[in-house]
C-alpha cells in the first residue's frame, strides 16, 4: 500500500467508533456515540483511472512507454490493457530497460514481450525514429519519475514527444506523484551543458510531477524545432505538492527505497567524484565514503551485485557516513538540498592530496554549470553557494507556476 507521508500535518489518529456508558447513573444509558476522524486518502495514479483514458483507446493502434513500474495495482499496464481488447502494437523501454534491471549507464537490447515487439530507447537510438512511430494512432507514456534533473526518464519522455509531435501521432501521460515534489532547490542547468542527463535549463529539484513537467515542456516549446505535441494529461486524484509519496515499486536499481529517492538528489553530484554513495552495497544512495578519508567512523566495501556490475571502489573498504540512519521526517523537513555532505567529503580528500572531482566533465554535467565547482575548489560556505542560485530558481518558479496541476506547496 502506498504510503502518504505530509509535510504540514501528521495524522495520528485512526477512525474509530466507541459506545460510551454512564457508569454513574445505571439507569440513564445514553445513545451510543461514533467518532469519525478524517484520514488522507489514497493517491491514485493516473494509470488506475482508467474511466479517463480507456475510451480513446477503443479501436487504436497503440504505442507504449512504460517499465516496471507501470502498473495497476499489483498488475503491469501492459497486461491490463491487453486484457481490456487495446490493441498494443509497440512497447518502447526506458535506461534499465522493459523489467528495470540494467545497469546505470547500460545499453539496453530490443526484445520481444508477449509477442509484442519492445524497443529500447536506451541503446541504438534515445528517440523513436519515423519507422518506430509509423502505424501508431496514439501513443501512452507510463514510467513512475522521482523528480529530479538528472534522473533520465524526463529526458525520454521528452523525445517521445518530439517524435510524436514531428510524426502527428497523439500522446498521453499518466500522471503519477512525484517523491520529491514538494520543493524547488539547486543550480539551474545552464545550455551549453544540456545532455541526457539534463536537457532543460531547470534545476536540480523542480517541483513538478512527469505530467506537469510534460506541460511545461509543450508549452515553452522546449521540443525540436519548437513543434507542439498533440498532449493530453489524466492526473493523478488526491496527490498535491504538500505530500510526498512512498513508491510501491523501486523506479530503478539503486534506488531501493524511498530515503535513497529524498537523499538522491544532494548525493548524485557524487557520481562526478571519486567517492562512492553505496552502489554495490545494500545501501545505494544511502552511504558515503572513499579509502582515503579516516575520520569517518562508518565503512563499507562495495561488490559486484544486481543492478551495479562494476561498482566505483570496487571491493576496497571505504570510510564514510551512513545516512540510512536517518528518518524519512529528517529528509522532508529541510526541503533543500543539502551539499554539506559534497562540501565535507572535499576538503577532507584535499587534506589527504586525494583527487575528489573526476577528470572527466560529468560533474559539470549534473550540477549543469562550472560555477558549483568552481565555488567549491574556493572554499565558498553552502549558504553562500546556495545564495547564487537564487536568482534563476525565482525565475523558474515563475514558469513552473504556470503548468501546477496540483495544489503546491506554497
Amino acid at each position: 500500500m502506498n504510503v502518504l507521508i505530509c509535510l504540514y500535518t501528521i495524522f495520528s489518529l485512526i477512525s474509530c467508533t466507541g459506545n460510551i456508558e454512564n457508569k454513574f447513573n445505571t439507569n440513564n444509558f445514553s445513545e451510543p456515540e461514533t467518532y469519525e476522524v478524517s484520514m488522507p486518502a489514497p493517491i491514485i495514479p493516473a494509470a488506475e483511472r482508467l474511466q479517463l483514458y480507456l475510451p480513446s483507446l477503443k479501436n487504436k493502434k497503440v504505442g507504449i512507454v512504460v517499465n516496471h513500474t507501470s502498473r495497476v495495482g499489483e498488475r503491469h499496464l501492459v497486461d491490463t490493457l491487453l486484457s481490456l481488447d487495446v490493441s498494443i502494437q509497440k512497447i518502447f523501454a526506458p535506461e534499465h530497460g522493459f523489467k528495470g534491471e540494467a545497469d546505470a549507464g547500460e545499453k539496453v537490447q530490443d526484445g520481444l514481450y508477449k509477442d509484442i515487439p519492445v524497443i529500447s530507447l536506451y541503446g541504438k537510438n534515445r528517440k523513436p525514429t519515423d519507422a518506430q512511430m509509423s502505424g501508431l494512432d496514439v501513443i501512452i507514456f507510463d514510467i513512475q519519475d522521482v523528480g529530479v534533473r538528472f534522473y533520465t526518464y524526463i529526458s525520454t519522455m521528452t523525445y517521445v514527444m518530439e517524435s510524436a509531435a514531428q510524426n502527428a501521432v497523439p500522446i498521453v501521460v499518466l500522471d503519477r506523484p512525484n517523491p520529491n515534489g514538494f520543493y524547488v532547490d539547486g543550480p539551474v542547468l545552464e545550455e551549453e551543458f544540456s545532455s541526457f542527463v539534463g536537457l532543460h535549463q531547470v534545476p536540480v529539484v523542480y517541483g513538478m510531477t512527469i505530467g506537469e513537467y510534460a506541460n511545461m515542456v509543450n508549452g515553452e516549446a522546449w521540443l525540436e524545432g519548437s513543434v507542439k505535441a498533440d498532449l493530453t494529461i489524466i492526473p493523478c486524484h488526491n496527490y498535491d505538492h504538500t505530500m510526498t509519496y512512498d513508491l510501491p515499486v523501486k523506479p530503478s536499481p539503486n534506488l531501493p527505497n524511498l530515503k535513497s529517492i529524498l537523499l538522491y538528489p544532494s548525493l548524485c553530484f557524487f557520481e562526478g567524484t571519486t567517492v562512492s554513495i553505496g552502489r554495490g552495497t545494500s545501501k545505494q544512495f544511502q552511504v558515503i565514503g572513499h579509502p582515503s578519508v579516516d575520520t569517518k567512523p562508518f565503512t563499507f566495501t562495495p561488490q559486484p551485485g544486481e543492478g551495479s556490475a562494476n561498482p566505483k571502489l570496487n571491493g576496497q573498504t571505504c570510510n564514510g557516513i551512513d545516512l540510512s540512519v536517518l528518518s524519512v521526517s529528517d529528509l522532508v523537513k529541510g526541503r533543500e538540498l543539502n551539499i554539506d555532505y559534497v562540501l565535507d567529503f572535499y576538503k577532507s580528500l584535499v587534506a589527504k592530496q586525494s583527487p575528489f572531482f573526476n577528470d572527466n566533465n560529468f560533474f559539470e554535467k549534473l550540477a549543469g554549470t562550472t560555477s558549483f565547482r568552481n565555488d567549491i575548489k574556493a572554499g565558498k560556505s553552502a549558504e553562500e553557494i546556495k545564495s547564487s542560485w537564487k536568482p534563476k530558481l525565482d525565475q523558474f518558479k515563475l514558469i513552473r507556476k504556470k503548468y501546477l496541476l496540483y495544489k503546491d506547496f506554497e
